[in-house]
């Protein structure tokens, strides 16, 4: 295993003062993720993500800095924190890449959650401890090759047969699915309601192909969910949930987790250009000193800000319980958005040296172009904002 020579330099922009919001617990939590993706993420990802390796080492760290379901009570494994511990953790993964952030959203957002939430006392205290310590690793099964950003199509079903249900099907996209140890899958079952269940490695007919040659979150395993005739205990099936807001209300915990950790990757790319900025001599000067490179800092800078205090507004409305599905819409899809734009005015600053591993750019640039399409397009998060302000349905 590689590591790079090149020190993390990171640091933080905080314009507004916003660590005078965090709470002291809140600021141990982030600097204690910092310093494990200084030490333990920085080193290595250039070179997983260049030979498209999840770096499953890695794991056990996650799990150590409380990355896995934060928010769970600790009865069940988990740290019992609020949402903003839970954003903050976020923020700093992706901060180092958003496939490693990717494994831990799925893993507490969409995997944790909804056993904690819909599942039974035996489903809680068999799964959610191995999952928080990272024992047991899990995915999410939503997504279909002919149903992306209309879930409610879903063709994978269940069929009653008695002592257990027979499930068929297959998933598309799935995070962390080469190596998970239990699938939370949802499917369609005899009356047509969507049904969620949790699947685990070993059972006969679960198969689990790995999707190859991504230009996008190259660190993170993805891979397909296939389903032939699988025997699903009837104990298995999520019995506190059914139809599509059972998976939907999944999204919001992961989409609540991205509009956090998108803005760790812009303020990244943000504060790898500063620094390049004042280094790089053109023309006799650092090109910092240059009106156009200022400008791009000085929107940059503008825009993390404002994402910043959305995030953070977001975070308390979460953990008052008052956040609608709508306004994590608006944050995901504004945070992902801008981290975009700032990597590619930052890609631009760094010149020839923006395409190369020897910074952080460019991967953080092709991994949001996964991030901007997963958890809800784009486009989709804009009808979503533009269905609540105006009433009107612009889906169908």
């Amino acid at each position: 295993m590689s590591k790079s020579v090149k020190k993390d330099l990171y640091e933080a922009p905080d314009y507004y003062f916003l660590d005078e919001l965090l709470t002291d617990e809140h600021k141990l939590i982030r600097s204690t993720a910092r310093e494990w993706v200084k030490k333990e993420v920085s080193p290595i990802i250039e070179d997983f993500a260049q030979k498209a390796e999840f770096p499953k080492h890695l794991i056990k760290g996650l799990a150590d800095i409380g990355a896995f379901g934060p928010t769970i009570p600790a009865e069940y494994g988990g740290a019992g924190l609020d949402y903003t511990a839970y954003g903050i953790l976020m923020q700093e993964i992706e901060r180092g890449d958003s496939g490693i952030r990717s494994t831990a959203s799925v893993q507490g957002s969409l995997v944790m959650y909804p056993i904690y939430a819909y599942g039974s006392e035996e489903q809680r205290k068999k799964y959610l401890p191995k999952l928080a310590s990272g024992e047991m690793m899990g995915c999410f099964g939503l997504t279909e090759p002919d149903h992306g950003s209309n879930p409610g199509g879903m063709v994978t079903n269940i069929k009653d047969a008695g002592s257990h249900y027979i499930l068929n099907g297959a998933k598309m996209w799935i995070s962390n699915a080469p190596f998970a140890d239990i699938a939370v899958v949802w499917a369609k079952d005899e009356a047509s309601k969507i049904r969620g269940m949790v699947v685990e490695r070993g059972m006969k007919g679960f198969s689990t192909p790995e999707t190859h040659n991504k230009w996008s979150l190259r660190a993170s395993a993805t891979g397909e969910l296939v389903f032939d005739n699988v025997e699903i205990p009837k104990e298995n099936i999520l019995p506190n949930i059914s139809g599509l807001k059972g998976p939907l209300g999944c999204l919001n915990q992961a989409r609540y987790g991205i509009a956090w950790g998108a803005l760790g990757a812009a303020m990244d790319c943000y504060d790898t250009a500063l620094r390049y900025s004042k280094e790089r001599i053109q023309f006799g000067k650092p090109i910092g000193g240059f009106q156009l490179q200022q400008k791009k800092l000085a929107e940059m800078v503008t825009e993390i800000t404002k994402g910043q205090l959305l995030a953070w507004r977001l975070g308390v409305l979460k953990s008052e319980n008052r956040a609608t599905a709508e306004q994590i819409s608006m944050a995901k899809r504004n945070s992902v958005e801008i981290a975009l734009d700032i990597a590619r005015n930052a890609r631009q600053m760094l010149g020839g040296m923006g395409i190369t591993g020897e910074y952080s750019i460019m991967r953080h640039m092709m991994n949001l172009e996964s991030v901007v399409t997963y958890e809800g397009t784009h486009d989709i998060h804009l009808l979503i904002t533009g269905m609540d302000v105006t009433g009107l349905n612009a889906f169908k």
